[in-house]
C-alpha cells in the first residue's frame, strides 16, 4: 500500500483526433495480509505521452473498504472434456481443430459471469498458418482478435456468459491449420488473469485458482506459480504430403492407332502443406494382345511420345518414348514434376504404331497404366520446407488407371425401327421417312462422313415425293443440288452433305431423311426409304488420322409409308367429375370433359354439338345465357368457343378458329365444357326451384358439316367428320339454391372408451351451410355392438356453435338437444327400430317441445356442431373387450317419391306436380317414403315460411362429406 506503480500498456493507447475513449485502471487485491477496515484508492499521478495533457492530476478513484470475512465467488478450473488430450502430428488442410479446452465451473457463493478469454500461441506457427480461429462455448462461436505481436488470441463475450452455481462452461478453442509445415501450434493460457470472471453478487473480479503441476511443459496441465498457467498439448502442422488415386474422370474408352496424343490413363494427385516437387517419375504399363491383333504383342517400342498432361493440357513432363516388354512396359519422365497445393488430374498420352504385319498394336488389344509412388518416385520432397518424403511418407500399392482399348477407325451405318410403318398424309411438308443410326461406338477415333448412299421405294409413282433432305436433328444437312427429287423406284441415291460430318468415337448419331408428298399422291401407295449397302462407298474415315475406314453396313429397305387422303379422330369421356351439387349463380361450372385423340395427322377442332341429357329437369334456362364455354384444358380461363341452346335441348358451338383447338397426331388433347349457373329467385326464375339434374351431353350422332361435329386435317387441308358415336354423358349437376357439407368430427382417446354411463358421447360431426341457409330434418344412425352384454339406448341428438362443443345451440333446448325427449323412429318412440339384441338403425328427426317434427337451420356460411350421446349398460369387465360401433348413414340415389304437397312447395310457378315424380324434391313425408330417406334436408328454395309439407325436401345423395353408404365409424372399446 502506498506505493506508486508504473503501468506499461502491451499496445499503445491511440486516441484519434475528435475521439474520447474510457480506460479503466483496476488491481488485484492479495489475500496473505490483514487490512480490514481500511480503505483503498487507486490514483492516476502521472501519464507518459508525446500528447499534452490537459486536465488536474491525481485523478482519484472511488474508495473501497476492505471487508476480510466477505465470502465472494470462486470458479475450479479443469482440462475440458473436448480437449485434445495428446499432442498430435495434424496435416496442413485439416480444419476445425479442437487445439486446446479448457472448463470453468462455478463455485457455490455467487454466480460468476465470463468476460474474456485470451489465448497465448507459444508454439513456431506464425498468425498466416491458420485461419478461422475460434472460441466456442455451448456451441456457439467467439471470434479472436490478434494481438500486435500475433501471439494472443482474445476472445470477448459481449455482455458477459453467466455461469450459474455449481454449473460449468467449457471454452473451447478451435480452427483451421493452413500452413507451417513442422511447426508447432501452441495456445496455452499465460497467466491466470487472462480468464476474465467476476462475481453476479458482489460484481468483484474472481482470479482463478493456482494449479498444481510442476512436472513439464506441453502436458495439458494447470501449472503452479509459473506461467503458462494452463500448458495444453501442442499440435505439429506435418510437412506437405500427397496422395495418388485413379481418376474417374478418365475412364475407360477405346483409343486409335498412329494417332498422337491418346489416353493412356489418368491419375488424380491430392497434395496438402505444400508445393512438392517429384525428381524422376515411372508409370508402368501392361499390354494385353487380343485375338485377331498382331502374331506378337506390342513391345515398349511401339509407343512412342509418351507425355503427362496437367488438366488444363499443358504437359508437365515429356516427351518421351516406352521400353520394356509387353508385361512390364515403362515410361521414364526425368523431368521434374511440381505438383501444387491441391487435388489435380493429370493424363498419360502417347502414340500407338503397327510396325508391319508382326509386332505393334492391334484391334482390341488393352493397355492398362500404373504407377506406385513409393518405388517409382524418385526425389520427393516439399517446396517450401524442403523436407523430403521418403519412402513411408509415399503409397507403396499401385495406383492403376482405368483400361484402354485399342480400337482401329469403326462405324456402323443402318436404318432405325422408328419411325413405324404409318400413314402419311398427301399434302405433308417434309414428312419424316426415315431415322439412319451411324455407331461409333466402336471407333477408336472420331469419324468424319461426307456421303450416305440411300435406297427409295416408290412404287409406280415415285414423283409424288420430293425435296428429300437429311437432318441432323433441326440441322439440315443437304441443301440445293443435294436435296434429292427420286424419278424411279428402287433407285439407289447418294446424298452429298453439304458439309463433313463428325461422330464422337464411342457416340451414335441419328439421322433423318425428310420429304415432301404431293397433295394429289395416290391413296394407299406406298413409300419407304432404307440403306443400299451395294451401292457407292459412303467413304468414312478418321477424323483426325485422315486414315480410311471400314463401315459395317445393314443393308434395309425401310418402314413403307402408305398414303391417306386426311387424318381422323376420336371422342370420349375424360374423367368428367361424377354426380355433384352446385348453388344457383355459380360460375365457371365444369360440366363435361372430352378428351380428343387424332391419328396420321394434327386435326383441328371446328365445330361441336351438344345437347341436354333426355330428364326433366333439364332446361337451357339453367345456364347464363343459355350457353356453355370451351376451353382447352391446358389453358383453361381461355375461351375457345361458346355453344348455345337458344330453343331447344340442342346446341352447336360457334366456329373455333384453326390453331385453337389442335389435337396432334398419335396424341390426345382434352377440352373442358363449362357454364355459368342462372340464379333462383322464385317465380321470376330463371331458375324457380332447386333440383333441377343439368347434364350438357356430346351428340356423338351430330356429324358433318350441316351444323354437326368436325375438324380439318391441319396437313392435307381436308375436312374430316367427327366419329360416329354413342352420346357421351356425364351424371350432371344438381342445382340447388343452398347446399350443406359434412364432415366427420373425431372422438378423443377418452371419448372412445367404452364405459357404462349415461349420456355418453357415441359419434360427432359438423354441417357447414354453403349458399344460403340450409334447414336439416332427419339423420340416420346404424348402431352395433359386440355379441357380448354391452348395449346402447335413450339417444339424443345435440347441437353446438363451437368445435369446442362448449357453447350449445339453444334454439330448441337449454343444452341443444334437437329431438325432444331424446325420441327417435318416430313421434314418442326411443327404442331402436325392428332391432333386435344390441344391432339397429336410429331415426333422429329434429322435434321441438310441443311436440312435433320440425327442421334445424344451419345459417348461410356457418358450421353446426353434432353430437349423438345414448345410455350404455351392461358393461362388462374381465370377460374380454366389448364394443359399440356408431356411424352417419349416407343415401344411395336421388329421391323417386315426393309425398302430396300441402300448402307451400318448390314449385312456386304453380306447376301441378302432385303425385308425380318431378326428379327435383318433395315434401318430408315424401322423401321419408322414398328407399333412401336417411339424410332429410331442405335448401330452403322459396321465400315463404318454411314448411315440413313444402315441396323443398331431398335426401343425402350427392352431398359432400357423407358418402353413400355412411360416414367413417367410430367404435368405442371397453378397456377389459
Amino acid at each position: 500500500l502506498n506505493s506508486v506503480h508504473q503501468l506499461s500498456l502491451s499496445e499503445s493507447f491511440v486516441v484519434k483526433a475528435g475521439q474520447t475513449r474510457a480506460m479503466t485502471i483496476a488491481a488485484n487485491r492479495g489475500d496473505t495480509s490483514t487490512y480490514a477496515g481500511q480503505i483503498a484508492y487507486l490514483s492516476l499521478v502521472a501519464v507518459n505521452t508525446s500528447a499534452t495533457i490537459n486536465g488536474a492530476l491525481p485523478i482519484t478513484g472511488v474508495g473501497h473498504t476492505i471487508n476480510e470475512t466477505l465470502s465472494l465467488g470462486s470458479v475450479t478450473v479443469a482440462r475440458g472434456p473436448l480437449d485434445p488430450g495428446a499432442s498430435n502430428t495434424k496435416e496442413i488442410g485439416t480444419n476445425n481443430y479442437i487445439f486446446s479446452s479448457v472448463k470453468v465451473t462455478a463455485g457455490s457463493a455467487e454466480k460468476v459471469r465470463l468476460f474474456s478469454i485470451r489465448w497465448n500461441q507459444s508454439g513456431s506457427a506464425g498468425k498466416e498458418d491458420l485461419a478461422n480461429v475460434k472460441t466456442y462455448v455451448d456451441d456457439t462461436a467467439y471470434a479472436t482478435t490478434l494481438s500486435s505481436d500475433s501471439k494472443y488470441y482474445t476472445s470477448t463475450f459481449d455482455g458477459g456468459i453467466v455461469i450459474d452455481k455449481g454449473f460449468h462452461k467449457e471454452l473451447t478453442l478451435k480452427g483451421d491449420i493452413v500452413g507451417g509445415s513442422a511447426r508447432t501450434i501452441d495456445f496455452d493460457i499465460y497467466k491466470r488473469a487472462d480468464l476474465y470472471l467476476k462475481g453476479e453478487t458482489y460484481y468483484y473480479g474472481i482470479m482463478p485458482p493456482n494449479g498444481t503441476d510442476t512436472s513439464g511443459t506441453d502436458d495439458g496441465a494447470f501449472h503452479q506459480d509459473s506461467n503458462p498457467w494452463f500448458d495444453a498439448y501442442q499440435a505439429t502442422a506435418s510437412k506437405g504430403t500427397i496422395t495418388v488415386a485413379k481418376a474417374s474422370t478418365i475412364t475407360a474408352q477405346n483409343i486409335a492407332i498412329n494417332l498422337a496424343n491418346q489416353p493412356l490413363g489418368g491419375f488424380e494427385v491430392e497434395v496438402k502443406g505444400e508445393p512438392i516437387t517429384v525428381a524422376q517419375t515411372v508409370f508402368r504399363l501392361v499390354i494385353t494382345d487380343a485375338t485377331g491383333g498382331p502374331t506378337t504383342a506390342a513391345v515398349g517400342t511401339d509407343l512412342d511420345s509418351v507425355s503427362l498432361f496437367d488438366e488444363n493440357g499443358n504437359v508437365v513432363a515429356g516427351p518421351v518414348d516406352a521400353t520394356g516388354a509387353t508385361t512390364d512396359v515403362r515410361v521414364t519422365f526425368t523431368d521434374t514434376v511440381t505438383y501444387a497445393v491441391g487435388k489435380k488430374v493429370y493424363t498419360l498420352k502417347g502414340k500407338l504404331y503397327v510396325n508391319g504385319t508382326t509386332s505393334g498394336f492391334g484391334n482390341n488389344d488393352t493397355l492398362v497404366s500404373s504407377t506406385t509412388p513409393s518405388t517409382d518416385w524418385t526425389t520427393v520432397k516439399g517446396q517450401t520446407t524442403g523436407e523430403t518424403l521418403g519412402t513411408a511418407d509415399l503409397q507403396s500399392s499401385g495406383i492403376t488407371a482405368n483400361t484402354m482399348t485399342v480400337k482401329a477407325g469403326a462405324l456402323g451405318i443402318s436404318v432405325s425401327s422408328v419411325p413405324i410403318a404409318q400413314t402419311a398424309i398427301a399434302g405433308s411438308k417434309q414428312f419424316l421417312f426415315a431415322n439412319y443410326l451411324l455407331d461409333a461406338g466402336s471407333s477408336g477415333e472420331d469419324v468424319k462422313l461426307n456421303s450416305l448412299p440411300l435406297e427409295v421405294n416408290a412404287g409406280a409413282n415415285p414423283t409424288k415425293i420430293s425435296s428429300c433432305t437429311l437432318y441432323d436433328g433441326s440441322t439440315q444437312l443437304t441443301t440445293g443440288s443435294n436435296i434429292k427429287n427420286p424419278s424411279a423406284s428402287a433407285s439407289g441415291t447418294s446424298f452429298t452433305l453439304d458439309n463433313s460430318l463428325t461422330m464422337a468415337k464411342g457416340s451414335t448419331k441419328t439421322i433423318s431423311l425428310k420429304c415432301d408428298i404431293a397433295g394429289d399422291a395416290t391413296a394407299d401407295d406406298t413409300y419407304s426409304w432404307g440403306y443400299d449397302a451395294t451401292a457407292a462407298d459412303p467413304s468414312p474415315s478418321g477424323s483426325t488420322s485422315g486414315q480410311d475406314i471400314t463401315e459395317t453396313e445393314t443393308d434395309s429397305a425401310g418402314q413403307n409409308m402408305t398414303i391417306a387422303a386426311s387424318g381422323s379422330y376420336s371422342v370420349a369421356d375424360d374423367s368428367t367429375a361424377g354426380y355433384t351439387i352446385v348453388s344457383a349463380g355459380t360460375t365457371g361450372v365444369t360440366l363435361l370433359k372430352l378428351k380428343f385423340s387424332a391419328t396420321t395427322e394434327d386435326i383441328d377442332i371446328y365445330r361441336i354439338v351438344f345437347e341436354l341429357g333426355s330428364v326433366a329437369t333439364n332446361s337451357p334456362e339453367d345456364l347464363v345465357g343459355k350457353k356453355v364455354t370451351l376451353y382447352d384444358e391446358a389453358a383453361p380461363t381461355v375461351s375457345i368457343g361458346e355453344a348455345t341452346f337458344s330453343t331447344t335441348d340442342y346446341a352447336t358451338s360457334s366456329l373455333i378458329d384453326a390453331g385453337k383447338f389442335k389435337v396432334p397426331a398419335g396424341g390426345s388433347k382434352t377440352m373442358l365444357v363449362k357454364g355459368d349457373i342462372s340464379t333462383m329467385s322464385g317465380t321470376v326464375g330463371p331458375i324457380t326451384r332447386s333440383g333441377e339434374l343439368l347434364i350438357v351431353t356430346y351428340d356423338g350422332a351430330a356429324n358433318g358439316l350441316n351444323g354437326g361435329n368436325y375438324g380439318k386435317g391441319a396437313s392435307s387441308g381436308v375436312t374430316v367428320d367427327g366419329p360416329a358415336i354413342s352420346d357421351i354423358a356425364p351424371s350432371g349437376v344438381r342445382i340447388m339454391k343452398a347446399y350443406p357439407t359434412l364432415a366427420k368430427v373425431d372422438l378423443s382417446t377418452s371419448e372412445r372408451v367404452l364405459q357404462t354411463v349415461s349420456g355418453k358421447t357415441l359419434y360427432k360431426f359438423k354441417v357447414t351451410a354453403n349458399a344460403g341457409d340450409v334447414y336439416l330434418f332427419k339423420f340416420n344412425f346404424t348402431i352395433g355392438s359386440s355379441t357380448l352384454q354391452a348395449t346402447s339406448t335413450n339417444y339424443g341428438l345435440y347441437v353446438f356453435t363451437d368445435s369446442g362443443y362448449s357453447s350449445a345451440d339453444t334454439t330448441f333446448s337449454s343444452d341443444g338437444l334437437l329431438n325432444y325427449n331424446k325420441w327417435t323412429n318416430g313421434l314418442g318412440a326411443n327404442s331402436l327400430s325392428g332391432a333386435t339384441g344390441q344391432i339397429g338403425n336410429v331415426d333422429v328427426y329434429v322435434i321441438n317441445t310441443t311436440p312435433a317434427t320440425t327442421t334445424y337451420k344451419v345459417p348461410s356460411g356457418t358450421t353446426r356442431y353434432f353430437e349423438l350421446r345414448g345410455n350404455v349398460s351392461n358393461v362388462e369387465t374381465g370377460s374380454g373387450t366389448e364394443y359399440i360401433t356408431v356411424q352417419l348413414e349416407g343415401d344411395a340415389a336421388f329421391p323417386t317419391a315426393i309425398g302430396t304437397p300441402a300448402g307451400n312447395y318448390m314449385d312456386t310457378a304453380g306447376e301441378d306436380d302432385v303425385g308425380t315424380t318431378n326428379g327435383r324434391g318433395g315434401t318430408t313425408d315424401g322423401i321419408n317414403a322414398d328407399a333412401n330417406n336417411d339424410f332429410i334436408w331442405s335448401p330452403s328454395s322459396t321465400s315463404t315460411t318454411m314448411s315440413i309439407i313444402n315441396f323443398d325436401f331431398t335426401n343425402g345423395y350427392g352431398v359432400v362429406g357423407l358418402p353413400t353408404t355412411n360416414m367413417l365409424s367410430e367404435t368405442l372399446t371397453s378397456a377389459n
